[in-house]
């Protein structure tokens, strides 16, 4: 875009604006994300177990790196997050259950065929529903209901599926610039908390739910009782 503009050299108030632009559209759908995470883990408990212990396996840490948060957040490296497969599945997993921005779409740019053979003209608007696609039992199969990031993984290794079945970060040129750097600021908090506290719902009959919105809030927050580890 800026090429097509002439320009030709970066300047500090471009960099400022795309450095807001990350912060801003990542502001609401990280938190919400990691939100919706910790409330499935207090739903999994085994889930969560799985997670701490691939914590411990992949960091190797030293026992002073381990009991210290500022200096295990210090030593979390790109290879170290690379390695957490089952905590990517999780979020993952999080994501097809609470996507983000739950109804989305698009504007045709010029005429088209859909693949079911309807046919779009130019400005005519496609939206589609990522929250009911993402429990689907004819995407996603009989327990598409359940939370179980092992549907991602194989022989221990994080797989992904078409960004066309997943649609949390939307499909094809347009797919989110910030989807790696997102799950990097997930992990890397997920890992820093849960190493040093483990979760339960305030309320353990607690009926949660999500705000009507842009994205999926949830409805009167989630109060949870941190609990150190010992």
């Amino acid at each position: 875009m800026e090429s097509k503009k002439g320009q030709t050299t970066i300047t500090d108030k471009y960099l400022r604006d795309i450095i807001l632009n990350f912060m801003i559209a990542g502001k609401d759908t990280t938190a919400n994300t990691l939100s919706w995470f910790f409330y499935m883990l207090c739903k999994n408990p085994i889930v969560e177990d799985k997670i701490v212990q691939e914590i411990r396996d992949v960091t190797c840490f030293h026992e002073s790196e381990l009991s210290n948060i500022d200096e295990f957040a210090t030593n979390l490296t790109d290879s170290i997050l690379d390695k957490m497969h089952y905590l990517h599945a999780a979020l993952t997993e999080t994501l097809r259950l609470y996507p983000v921005v739950p109804v989305d779409g698009r504007t045709a740019d010029a005429p088209d065929i859909l693949p079911d053979g309807h046919k779009l003209q130019k400005g005519d608007a496609v939206n589609y529903m990522a929250y009911a696609m993402g429990r689907m039992s004819s995407i996603w199969g009989e327990d598409a209901e359940e939370f179980r990031p092992e549907r991602w993984i194989t022989d221990g290794i994080f797989q992904p599926e078409s960004p066309f079945k997943f649609v949390a970060f939307h499909a094809g040129p347009r797919m989110c610039l910030g989807k790696d750097f997102a799950y990097r600021q997930m992990k890397i908090v997920a890992m820093c908390v849960l190493n040093f506290f483990k979760f339960k719902l305030a309320n353990g009959t607690q009926n949660v739910t999500y705000k009507v919105m842009f994205t999926p809030h949830l409805d009167k927050g989630l109060p949870l009782h941190a609990i150190p580890r010992s």
